[in-house]
């Protein structure tokens, strides 16, 4: 690591606020990686006739376990538990939480939605579906989500504003005048058009944000570019014979990459914000999938369980906060003040 890298670390470090939030974010972004592990509807081991069996890697029929039809089993079933604690003398492992996002309580003393208990740690919604299980899910889709939005949309934001900044010129100015045009289109409209002809999806949800999204970081690198391209080592490079394509992304584009690298925090807060908008309007994923927006949406049509819209306000906050104290962190790091 080079001495103004360890100096960058060191001030990014000294900003205890920022530096903390780094390490609670990452420990929430791993755990909700290993989702299927913490809430699943599947026993992480089944013990049956002396063999193990792991059924959150692979799937086994009924008939695996002495049963009678060659279907799924379900493991939530006291018909299957019977059939592998009972009858075949072995047991089950499970998750901290036994649910999975889309599955349905179906023995709660009370109507869904339920208040949380000790079998639902933040009750369940209006389908009767763990909230738990649903926020550790929809925790891991926002965040990949707005991660996948951030780096491409980066990645072709930066070319786009490198292209400009160092020719100039006619490209320059079409180039400006396109987004100036492409800026100005009712992104949600659009959005709204759209569903009604295609299924909304992961990837198509990504793949319309980032048709937007990616012009967000041309002006920074645009101006970068302008101002780099006149410096005396990219004069000294051009007289060696350095071709445009090395004096572009080995001489210029480390020193732009200072001021961009700062704005990453808040385009990812940005990705996670723009899904669970759409989520919540009704534009984003598909029904039944784990969502923050669609957790919000109940709680405002489910006033009377208040638990729904108090969830959604707590995982959001602390997640934009983590993102916004790391990003602060980050500028601080990089300010070439400093």
């Amino acid at each position: 690591m080079s001495p103004l890298n360890r100096r960058r670390f060191a001030l990014f470090r000294a900003n205890r606020r920022g530096w903390w939030s780094l390490h609670i974010f990452l420990v929430l972004f791993v755990l909700s990686l290993g989702a299927e592990l913490l809430s699943n509807d599947k026993p992480l081991l089944v013990s049956y006739q002396n063999e193990l069996y792991s059924p959150i890697f692979t799937r086994y029929a009924e008939t695996e376990f002495g049963g009678e039809f060659p279907i799924e089993a379900d493991y939530r079933s006291s018909y299957v538990r019977e059939l592998i604690e009972d009858k075949g003398e072995g047991w089950m492992l499970w998750p901290p939480n036994p649910y999975y996002y889309s599955t349905i309580n179906y023995d709660l003393e009370v109507p869904a939605p339920a208040p949380p208990s000790a079998e639902n740690w933040l009750g369940t919604d209006d389908q009767a579906r763990d909230v738990f299980a649903r926020v550790v899910y929809g925790f891991r889709i926002s965040v990949l989500f707005a991660l996948t939005l951030t780096i491409v949309s980066s990645i072709i934001g930066v070319i786009a504003g490198a292209v400009q900044g160092f020719y100039g010129g006619r490209i320059d100015l079409f180039g400006q005048r396109f987004i100036e045009v492409w800026s100005g289109l009712p992104v949600l409209y659009l959005l709204i058009i759209l569903a009604s002809f295609v299924q909304p999806s992961f990837w198509w949800l990504l793949g319309i944000m980032l048709l937007f999204s990616w012009m967000s970081l041309v002006d920074v690198v645009r101006a970068e570019f302008l101002r780099g391209r006149n410096l005396e080592y990219v004069r000294a490079a051009r007289a060696l014979g350095a071709s445009n394509r090395v004096i572009m992304f080995r001489h210029i584009l480390p020193n732009a990459m200072v001021a961009t690298l700062t704005f990453f925090p808040f385009i990812l807060t940005g990705g996670v914000i723009t899904l669970t908008s759409l989520d919540f309007l009704g534009f984003g994923l598909p029904a039944g999938s784990p969502s923050l927006g669609e957790l919000i949406a109940q709680g405002k049509a489910n006033l009377q369980a208040p638990w729904l819209g108090l969830t959604a306000f707590v995982v959001l906050s602390v997640m934009l906060s983590l993102l916004v104290f790391i990003g602060e962190a980050l500028r601080d790091a990089f300010d070439p003040r400093k």
